[in-house]
């Protein structure tokens, strides 16, 4: 579930606000994104991974946790963890490539 839009790292692009396929967030103008509904969200983390700067956290959790620190989320390096883990981040090579029924797909045309 959604928990997190880090205002010291958010660059109010409002790609998640784009990308939430629940309308999780509400726009402000000049500002991060607002959590507006965050009990309509899927946990699908679309949000986590078109965020360029990683300034979202979803927990894996389906219900709310009952505290966020920002910090300590940032010192563990969990922001934006799902976006490198899929080989999204800039300079990643993606992942599919090392998946060996990308290979065989490769090999079949």
């Amino acid at each position: 579930m959604i928990e997190l839009v880090s205002t010291s790292r958010c660059v109010n692009c409002n790609l998640c606000v784009s990308a939430c396929p629940t309308n999780v967030f509400d726009t402000v103008p000049n500002a991060p994104p607002k959590i507006a509904r965050q009990s309509d969200c899927q946990t699908c983390f679309m949000c986590e991974l078109y965020c360029p700067v990683d300034a979202l956290y979803v927990a894996p959790e389906v219900e709310p946790l009952s505290h966020v620190d920002e910090a300590e989320l940032i010192a563990s390096g969990v922001m934006g963890s799902y976006r490198r883990d899929i080989g999204w981040s800039k300079g990643q090579k993606p992942q599919a490539q090392e998946d060996a029924s990308f290979i065989f797909s490769k090999m079949q045309r």
